[in-house]
Order: C-alpha cells, then sequence, then structure tokens
C-alpha cells in the first residue's frame, strides 16, 4: 500500500551530471549509502499516488525534483539529494527511505518533489530535463535500445569501485512497490 506523501513514477528520462563519473569512483567523496540506483532528477508519468494527493492523476507526466527534504523542521530541514547523496548523518533515515534515483524504471518520490508538466510525447521526455548534460531517455543514450521491462546496463568508468561494478544492472526491487 503506498502511503501518504509518497508517488511513484514511471522513470523516462533521467539527466547525468557532468561529474557523476567522479561520484560513482569517489573521488567527489559523496555519502551514498550502497546499494543505490543513481540517478539525481528526472521526467516520467505517475504510476501510482498516495491517498492524499488531489491533483495528480495516473499517467500524468512530471518532473521529480531530486531535493528531498525532512518534514518535520521547516526553517532549517535535513536534505538529500535522492538517488545521489545524502549531506549529514540527521539525513540518512531520509535517504534510506527515498533511496533511489532516476535511474530506475521506477522511483518512490515525496508527493511535494513531483510537478505535473502537462502532456508531452514520450520522445521528448529527455529535453525536460534541462540540465543541460547527457540525458538518458529510458535506458537511451548510455545502453542502446532499451523497451520498457528491459533492464538498464550501463558500463561503469574505468575507475569505478567494486561497489558500482561493470555493468551496473539497474531495476527496482518490485517488493517496495
Amino acid at each position: 500500500m503506498l502511503g501518504t506523501g509518497e508517488v511513484i513514477v514511471d522513470v523516462a528520462a533521467a539527466g547525468v551530471t557532468g561529474y557523476a563519473a567522479n561520484v560513482f569512483n569517489g573521488s567527489r567523496n559523496y555519502k551514498l549509502e550502497l546499494p543505490v540506483v543513481p540517478g539525481a532528477g528526472g521526467i516520467g508519468r505517475v504510476r501510482r499516488a498516495g491517498p492524499d494527493s488531489t491533483k495528480l492523476s495516473v499517467g500524468d507526466w512530471v518532473f521529480c525534483d531530486p531535493t528531498v527534504r525532512s518534514r518535520d523542521d521547516a526553517v532549517n530541514p535535513d536534505a538529500i539529494l535522492q538517488g545521489w547523496t545524502y549531506r549529514t548523518d540527521a539525513a540518512l533515515p531520509l535517504h534510506r527511505f527515498y533511496h533511489h534515483g532516476s535511474f530506475a524504471e521506477q522511483m518512490l518520490v515525496p508527493t511535494e518533489n513531483v510537478t505535473p508538466i502537462g502532456d508531452i510525447e514520450a520522445a521528448d521526455a529527455g529535453r525536460w530535463c534541462g540540465l543541460g548534460s547527457l540525458l538518458v531517455p529510458y535506458g537511451g543514450l548510455l545502453a542502446g535500445d532499451l523497451r520498457a521491462g528491459e533492464t538498464l546496463a550501463v558500463t561503469a568508468p574505468p575507475a569505478a569501485s567494486a561497489a558500482l561494478a561493470s555493468p551496473w544492472r539497474w531495476r527496482w526491487a518490485r517488493d517496495r512497490l
């Protein structure tokens, strides 16, 4: 059962930052609990929305903001970049709950991090990421031509740590859904 404040999104496109290799090989020294499906932000369609969602509908195209904030301190919340890093040890529980990022087929996102973008063509989803860097339209540029339901396979940079060994195979565990 999907809880309050939660949305499941079928990912159509995800931005790839120019420094991704530095995160994966450890030289950027981001806190990241493994194993993880990385990816900071993306575009997709709502698969399911929690019972407290009043505007989102199944099938809506949405932008998923990766900056997830704790809800118990509005003035100075702990924050993570979903699928990317947590900045403080206090944010670790948040990182563990909203763990996997936009390189997954589906991702669990806080409702407040999902913004409807109107109707778009699936082929144009990558343009909506707006990161100005390499885009991954659902398995696209990094993994060749994949169809829905296939596993995204990406070859890691040579310096990648053993924890992110090549080839990566990312598929979000269905038991979380």
